[in-house]
């Protein structure tokens, strides 16, 4: 089972069936908050769901294509962190994520993105990893940014949000740059 200790406040944990119902509390209690963003979130009504969800999330980390696991802020679940699949032949992979809104402002993002990237290129030996952010989330976009991903690009039209398309921005870091990289929270 995957588990990162981020610091002493922080954790990631592989999300497993009995996290159904604390995953659906986040989810619900910041509906407005997350669907600016995040196109699932009106397909989730019900904490049975992740019982089915749970389930292929599992698989996927057992078939090292990526994992969905649990941000954990003083032991309580503060949003999710993914890698989306991983392209073992070119080693790159895609990293997601979400906070509910009481959790931003704290640094728990960017230092837990900063854990997935070590194990990304130190655990899972990769060489690149990509982020894309809506071109107007700039919450989400200054996580890259302030990790020291590079800005290659824009997708027009990218993901489809409710009732309208939206552009994404394209971030990406190579294994040699996060060598290099002087990071200070």
């Amino acid at each position: 089972m995957l588990t990162l200790k981020v610091d002493h406040d922080i954790e990631l944990r592989l999300l497993q069936i009995q996290d159904s119902s604390q995953l659906f509390q986040l989810v619900d209690n910041n509906r407005e908050h997350l669907k600016k963003w995040l196109p699932w979130v009106d397909n989730i009504y019900s904490p049975l769901q992740y019982h089915s969800i749970i389930p292929s999330w599992l698989k996927q980390f057992a078939d090292h294509n990526g994992f969905h696991a649990g941000i954990h802020y003083k032991n309580k679940l503060a949003g999710v962190i993914s890698l989306h699949s991983i392209d073992w032949h070119n080693k790159q992979t895609s990293i997601g994520y979400y906070l509910g809104q009481g959790f931003e402002g704290k640094g728990l993002m960017t230092k837990s993105v900063h854990a997935v990237l070590n194990y990304i290129f130190f655990h899972l030996h990769l060489h690149r990893a990509e982020i894309r952010c809506g071109e107007f989330n700039m919450k989400s976009r200054a996580i890259p940014e302030r990790l020291g991903f590079k800005r290659e690009g824009l997708i027009r039209d990218g993901e489809y949000l409710y009732d309208h398309y939206h552009d994404l921005i394209i971030y990406g870091i190579l294994y040699n740059e996060w060598l290099q990289r002087k990071y200070t929270y």
